[in-house]
């Protein structure tokens, strides 16, 4: 189960609409072994697509440093679907490196409706987990 709070919640939505029609990407860093998410990171995609995401090579390199600088990890792997229901696709799964993240996909082809759901994509596997949204 992925327990984030309504602010981080927010964020990850708001991006996620800023930069449609082009898919959003991003994380939230939490301390190392908690998964206790807190440190939003929006990134940029570099693709600039509205059908793919990916972390900008150097971007990434930069925040993964910084997050081992800081005993984080990425707690939270974000991206949004432009046009399709906020599910992984084969790309999305075939890309998830990160085995004890919690995957969240955002839907926004429906202004008027917040689509957010978490995944533990391990191996392949793609399971659907409970999101629980707790105060600031």
């Amino acid at each position: 189960m992925l327990t984030i709070n309504a602010g981080l919640r927010a964020k990850i939505l708001a991006h996620a609409r800023a930069d449609h029609p082009d898919e959003a990407c991003g994380i939230v860093a939490g301390p190392a072994g908690s998964d206790r998410p807190e440190r939003f990171v929006s990134m940029l995609n570099a693709e600039r697509s509205p059908t793919f995401y990916r972390f900008d090579s150097l971007e990434q390199l930069r925040v993964w440093r910084e997050m081992d600088e800081r005993g984080e990890e990425p707690v939270v792997i974000y991206h949004s679907h432009t046009a399709t229901e906020a599910f992984p696709s084969r790309t999305d799964i075939s890309y998830a490196m990160e085995p004890g993240a919690h995957y969240v996909l955002v839907s926004t082809r429906d202004p008027d409706r917040d689509e957010f759901r978490s995944f533990r994509i391990v191996d392949g596997d793609v399971t659907e987990e409970a999101v629980t949204v707790v105060p600031e």
